[in-house]
């Protein structure tokens, strides 16, 4: 009995030293002020009240507030000791310090449905799949045919979704837009049914991304990651038979994104494999998906709300069309001829921002406004507190898109699409995407709100909780 006794009691006397000496270690870290909140949950449940009443901001104000401490506080979210770094400073902080001090890091629900693609990897290998989807998504790439491409296709859209109704709801409509032009541009995917099909499976994938990984039936975790490996399934038949077409010469590299990564390596001759293609076609089609479409369903509210500043959009859009021939699609010139229009859409942005804010872990202890975040800590910045602090922007809350004529806001205030290493690889695509359908809309239409002030909610994203219902007037010409 003493032989079986003894190496538990050695067991359990080095498991406790081990534990007061990692406390009294701790003890003599300074961390941040603030809370753990509750013991496993923490104070995630106060996040995601903050998201569900449509003020995500209001969780980092309340502890800013609380703690006096307006660079950075700690708290426990999603299972993990975390510290929040606030405002420019902390911005400027961590987008300089990618791949250095610490590193891109995303709740375990987005990793496991996302699979290894370039938001979930870190480093060089996040370098190098950025380079081979950059060469498609980039600036220069946009500057030939795309415009014209997604013109074609938001004048479609708008004939058969649009034109001829009194009624429309906004929301729903918009996501339909964006997921068919993503699956046009990225896969050449054009046959409705087959759209229609993959849409559903991504309004379910959707609502799981910032769940608590239980994958058991009946809870949103599990019928997202049921959702993904279908979108999967389907995007793997898809790249099989592009790679026959491309070795038969049915189709050219040149033709889209798919053949794009089936066809391009690096320097090395290194190519992805066609999992990591899948996996950044799923994340690419997420990304053009939901982000575009929160942003082009705000800017009609806030053009429905604002219809001096409807005028003005109409006014510059209007000038654009004079100048073509009749029937002649956008070009890339005329996108940047919409500078008003674009500093409208970038203050619907700075209100609703399409990501609210994005995570880092701690490769090392990091000393920051004088206290220690140790090594493995998990840290998060939020776009939305930084838009909607006084200090940053002045009367936080009013419509203004003068905020962004000449120099705009002072470096890292505005940051809708992050910043460093780490900027929306699609904020080009994503800019272009929302001025044609912004072009065509104005040019097209104008309309009433149908539920005035209605509430906005994030779940994970801005979403109007009626789906934002419209009234449309068609221009008489």
């Amino acid at each position: 009995m003493i032989q079986i006794l003894l190496p538990v009691l050695l067991i359990i006397v080095v498991y406790l030293f081990l534990n007061i000496h990692q406390k009294y270690h701790k003890s003599k870290i300074n961390l941040p002020p603030g809370s753990f909140g509750w013991p496993l949950l923490g104070e995630t449940l106060a996040l995601l009240r903050a998201y569900w009443d449509g003020v995500p901001e209001r969780f980092i104000q309340e502890r800013v507030d609380k703690h006096g401490s307006p660079l950075v506080f700690k708290t426990s979210l999603l299972g993990e000791h975390m510290a929040v770094l606030c405002g420019p400073a902390g911005n400027k902080f961590l987008f300089g310090n990618e791949n250095k001090l610490v590193a891109v890091w995303w709740p375990l629900p987005v990793s496991k449905l996302f699979g290894r693609s370039l938001i979930t990897t870190r480093g060089d290998e996040a370098k190098w799949m950025r380079k081979m989807l950059l060469s498609y998504l980039g600036p220069d790439a946009f500057a030939t045919h795309y415009a014209s491409t997604m013109d074609v296709v938001t004048r479609r859209h708008i004939d058969l979704h649009w034109r001829g109704k009194k009624e429309v709801k906004v929301f729903q409509t918009v996501k339909l837009y964006a997921f068919e032009l993503a699956c046009r541009l990225f896969m050449s995917l054009e046959e409705p049914s087959h759209i229609e099909k993959l849409g559903s499976l991504f309004n379910i994938f959707m609502k799981g991304i910032l769940e608590l990984p239980i994958n058991l039936p009946g809870t949103r975790f599990y019928s997202a990651n049921k959702a993904a490996a279908a979108i999967r399934k389907e995007l793997m038949i898809i790249i099989k038979e592009r790679r026959v077409e491309l070795k038969e010469g049915k189709t050219s590299s040149s033709q889209d994104l798919l053949s794009h990564l089936l066809t391009s390596s690096d320097e090395n001759g290194r190519y992805l494999t066609e999992k990591d293609i899948a996996n950044n076609i799923l994340l690419l089609l997420f990304a053009g998906h939901d982000t575009s479409t929160v942003t082009i369903t705000l800017l009609i509210k806030s053009l429905g709300e604002h219809p001096d500043v409807y005028e003005k959009v109409l006014k510059e859009q209007l000038e654009i069309s004079k100048a073509k021939e009749v029937g002649e699609l956008l070009k890339w010139d005329d996108i940047q001829r919409m500078r008003y229009s674009w500093n409208v859409v970038s203050e619907v942005m700075r209100l609703n921002p399409p990501t609210t804010g994005a995570f880092r872990e701690a490769l090392v202890d990091i000393e920051y406004a004088g206290y220690t975040i140790p090594k493995g800590w998990k840290i998060y910045w939020s776009a939305a507190s930084t838009h909607k602090d006084e200090s940053n922007f002045e009367d936080v809350t009013r419509f203004d898109p003068s905020r962004f004529e000449g120099a705009g806001p002072t470096p890292f205030t505005y940051v809708p699409f992050g910043g460093g290493p780490r900027m929306c690889l699609g904020k080009e695509f994503s800019r272009l995407e929302i001025l044609a359908f912004l072009h065509n809309i104005v040019t097209n239409f104008k309309w009433d709100l149908l539920i005035p002030d209605e509430k906005i909610e994030y779940d994970p994203m801005a979403t109007p909780v009626k789906g934002l219902p419209i009234r449309l007037h068609p221009h008489h010409v």
